[in-house]
C-alpha cells in the first residue's frame, strides 16, 4: 500500500477516536472559571485548579496516545523518546496560565520525571491570541532549529515577558537571551513557510482535539485541561507510568 495511503488511513483512525476526547476537553475548558475572553469568543486561557482534574476523573483514550510523535530529533521535545510516559502540551506564549505552568510546575516535572527517564514532554504550538502569538510560535520553532527551543521557552515565559509583546525586535532580544547563535538565520527561519506550516500543523491538531483553552495536555492518552495544581500532574504521570509498566510498555521511538 502506498505510504501516503497508509498515513491517510492512520490519520482517519486517530480522528475517529479523538472525537470522544474532544468532547471531554471542550467541556472541561468551557465549564471552567476563566479570565476575560480572548477576543474571538472561542478559545481562552485556563486557570490553575479552575476545573475538576481530568487527570483523576477522565478515562484514557488509546487513540490519543498515538498523537505522541516520539521523534528523538524533535527540538521541541525533552526526555527520552522511549520514555514510558509522554505529556503533550498545547500552549501559547501569550497565555498567562501557560506561563504560570512553565514557571511553577514544569521545572519540577522535569527534575522529578524527565531526568529519571519516566517522562517525555512534547510541545505543540497553539497560538490563539492573535498576531503576537503567531509570531512567538514561529520564533520558538526557529529557535529550535538551532537547538535553543527550551531556552527560548524559558525566556518567553519569564515573569513579565508577555507584557512586553512579541514584536520582531523583542523576539530578537529573546533569541539572544536564549543563546541563539545566528540571529539572522533565526529571523529568516521564523518568517519561513516551514515555520508557518509547523505551527499550523500543531494548531490544527489542538483544534481537532476540541481544545478550548490553553494550556491543554494529553498524558499517555489522558486529557488534562488547564494549569492544574502540581499534584494533578504528578498523579497522572505516576498512574500512566504504572499502567505502562503493567502493560510491558517502555515506549519506543519510531
Amino acid at each position: 500500500m502506498p505510504k501516503n495511503e497508509n498515513k491517510k488511513r492512520r490519520n482517519i483512525a486517530i480522528g475517529a477516536g479523538v472525537v470522544v476526547a474532544a468532547v471531554l476537553l471542550g467541556v472541561a475548558s468551557y465549564t471552567a472559571t476563566k479570565p476575560e475572553d480572548s477576543g474571538n469568543g472561542t478559545v481562552k486561557e485556563e486557570a490553575a485548579g479552575a476545573a475538576p482534574s481530568t487527570g483523576s476523573q477522565a478515562g484514557v483514550y488509546p487513540e490519543l496516545e498515538k498523537l505522541a510523535r516520539r521523534d528523538a530529533k524533535d527540538p521541541l521535545a525533552q526526555g527520552r523518546a522511549d520514555a514510558p510516559v509522554v505529556m503533550i502540551e498545547y500552549a501559547d506564549f501569550k497565555c498567562g496560565f501557560c506561563g504560570k505552568f512553565a514557571r511553577d510546575t514544569e521545572p519540577g516535572l522535569v527534575k522529578k520525571y524527565v531526568d529519571d527517564g519516566t517522562l517525555r514532554i512534547e510541545w505543540r504550538n497553539f497560538p490563539i491570541f492573535g498576531e503576537d502569538s503567531e509570531r512567538a510560535a514561529r520564533a520558538a520553532w526557529a529557535a529550535g532549529r538551532q537547538g535553543r527551543f527550551w531556552q527560548f521557552h524559558e525566556a518567553a515565559y519569564a515573569e513579565g515577558s508577555k507584557e512586553k509583546g512579541f514584536g520582531e525586535g523583542r523576539l530578537k532580544e529573546l533569541a539572544r537571551d536564549a543563546g541563539v547563535k545566528d540571529v539572522d538565520r533565526f529571523v529568516t527561519d521564523a518568517g519561513s513557510d516551514a515555520a508557518k506550516s509547523a505551527v499550523k500543523k500543531d494548531q490544527e491538531e489542538a483544534y481537532g482535539l476540541g481544545a478550548a483553552a490553553t494550556p491543554s495536555f494529553v498524558i499517555n492518552g489522558r486529557p488534562v485541561s488547564g494549569a492544574q495544581p502540581d499534584q494533578v500532574f504528578h498523579q497522572a504521570i505516576e498512574t500512566a507510568a504504572k499502567s505502562a509498566k503493567a502493560a510491558g510498555k517502555g515506549g519506543g521511538s519510531e
